[in-house]
């Protein structure tokens, strides 16, 4: 299986905040936006791997800035890292008030997907290799948060987590 770069896995979706989007306030509901986020996500993962795929994990979701009735949304998402039979994909999320200009971002999140054969059972996705700094970046940084994830859902011991171990020794000697 041939190894894909991030950017062919990248999706750019935009979206118009309607009346129906928001909430009493005039300000887009988060469960909206995070919809919204999971079908670009789920784009993106389906575009490296060529399966169809499922959400494993949404995790990271940071909401940094409301996003106002009538704002365009634009969702950025591109596969940070392949892990045998899942993905990692990177989500970022600007507002943009297109008759005032300017465009400032709203939201990041990282969401984790499976990738399936025709049966619906895990299969094996191409591996990643990042072109740039900010993608090897992202890539690295990748198997910690997969770690971390696998720790928290139980189905990793923290003692086996090798890349976060070695994370907080060396934060510790830096001290």
């Amino acid at each position: 299986m041939q190894a894909k770069k991030p950017q062919e896995s990248l999706v750019i979706m935009n979206e118009l905040v309607f009346p129906n989007d928001t909430n009493m306030m005039h300000n887009l509901m988060g469960g909206r936006l995070l919809y919204w986020m999971d079908i670009a996500a789920a784009m993106s993962a389906q575009k490296h791997s060529n399966r169809l795929v499922v959400t494993a994990s949404v995790d990271n979701v940071s909401f940094e800035k409301s996003i106002k009735l009538g704002d365009a949304v634009t969702i950025e998402a591109k596969v940070t890292r392949a892990f045998n039979k899942s993905m990692e994909v990177r989500l970022d999320v600007w507002a943009q008030n297109i008759p005032a200009g300017g465009k400032e971002k709203s939201n990041q999140a990282y969401y984790t997907f499976v990738a399936l054969d025709d049966d619906g059972k895990p299969v094996a996705v191409p591996e990643i290799e990042p072109e740039n700094e900010e993608e090897k970046l992202l890539f690295d940084e990748a198997l910690r948060r997969r770690q971390l994830r696998l720790i928290l859902s139980g189905r990793m011991e923290p003692n086996d987590a090798t890349e976060l171990k070695a994370l907080f020794m060396a934060a510790k000697h830096e001290l």
